[in-house]
């Protein structure tokens, strides 16, 4: 049985990638906890440097070296360390491998936002994604809903991002490359960060990460106008913003606020996306509008964009051998939805 004392020990000679010092000398390992009656280990973990393929490295062997000596599962979150602790190994602080920085791109970055939670805004971004990809077009997608990151498991993908040298490899799926804050957790550890941290994590995202040539980057924002938000706005001057709401006035009230942030620091408001906007009998062909109806045409009119489009309420066809519980098939009523509002964005554009 795993004790703390075990795990300390097993852990603590592990080096910090940056600072070439064990884990015991910079004080890296600050909380462990264990669930004996899963066999469970919970550890928090400090170095120089997050968001990085170093640290998909580190927290590999950490992993790996807990199962070995019997742990069921470990939930493995990294911060950084205090600068203090920095200040003292200044001197040997290795700089952090840099992948092909987007920043200074031709990639068009479209953001999508909404005013609040629960209105479909990651389904709508990773189907978007691959809507855009079946078109042709050179497609990523960051999940920078750091802490509600979803689009993993939404789009099926069950492995973490390869790590070549000191560059991240996104995974590949459905033909759009993928990276999200799930890839740096395990099993599913809650992020408890503050807005500092958050932003660092966002632009390890555009930098450590080798993206290759995009013609589109969509990020799935966290709903609101918080710190990562406001991030986005400031990295991303130029970037372009989907706002997804549903018909409910309510919803299409405090998906305006978003709107608003992104006209504000200047970013254009590219179109509206009313999801869950009827559901519709399979038996019978009747609309039900379940949560009302004008949210999509109000927002639209207020924001002075383009409704993109209306998506019913339907659960995607779940394929068995290619299980991604959110992704429409491209033949799906949904998936021709998404094909045109894909098609609506390219011409917009590409003009």
């Amino acid at each position: 049985m795993l004790t703390e004392e075990k795990v300390r020990a097993l852990v603590q000679e592990l080096k910090d990638p940056f600072l070439n010092k064990s884990l015991r000398e910079t004080n890296g390992i600050t909380e462990i906890k264990i669930k004996e009656e899963k066999n469970h280990v919970s550890l928090k973990v400090a170095i120089a440097k997050t968001g990085t393929a170093e640290q998909l490295q580190l927290q590999g062997k950490i992993v790996d070296v807990l199962k070995r000596s019997g742990a069921e599962s470990v939930g493995l979150r990294f911060t950084e360390l205090p600068e203090e602790v920095l200040e003292k190994f200044r001197g040997q602080l290795k700089r952090a491998g840099s992948g092909t920085s987007l920043l200074n791109s031709d990639t068009t970055f479209i953001a999508i936002a909404s005013g609040k939670g629960g209105v479909g805004k990651s389904t709508v971004s990773v189907n978007l994604a691959i809507a855009l990809a079946r078109l042709g077009k050179r497609v990523g997608i960051i999940d920078a809903d750091i802490y509600g990151f979803s689009v993993p498991d939404m789009m099926g993908i069950p492995n973490r991002p390869q790590v070549k040298g000191d560059k991240i490899i996104p995974v590949d799926r459905f033909g759009v490359k993928v990276i999200s804050m799930a890839f740096f957790v395990e099993d599913n550890a809650p992020v408890i960060w503050r807005g500092p941290m958050l932003g660092k994590m966002l632009n390890s995202f555009f930098s450590e990460v080798e993206w290759g040539e995009l013609d589109y980057l969509l990020l799935d924002l966290p709903p609101g106008t918080g710190d990562v938000a406001l991030d986005i706005h400031t990295m991303l001057p130029s970037c372009k913003e989907i706002i997804v709401t549903t018909p409910h006035p309510t919803a299409a009230f405090v998906a305006a606020r978003a709107g608003a942030m992104a006209l504000r620091t200047e970013h254009e408001i590219i179109g509206v996306i009313e999801n869950m906007s009827y559901f519709e009998s399979k038996v019978t062909g009747e609309k039900e509008y379940v949560f009302g109806k004008g949210g999509g045409e109000k927002l639209s009119e207020e924001l002075r964009a383009p409704l993109l489009g209306q998506l019913p309420l339907e659960q995607p066809d779940w394929n068995k051998e290619e299980f991604a519980p959110s992704v429409y098939e491209a033949d799906e009523r949904l998936g021709k939805i998404y094909l045109e509002i894909a098609e609506k964005l390219v011409n917009q554009l590409e003009k």
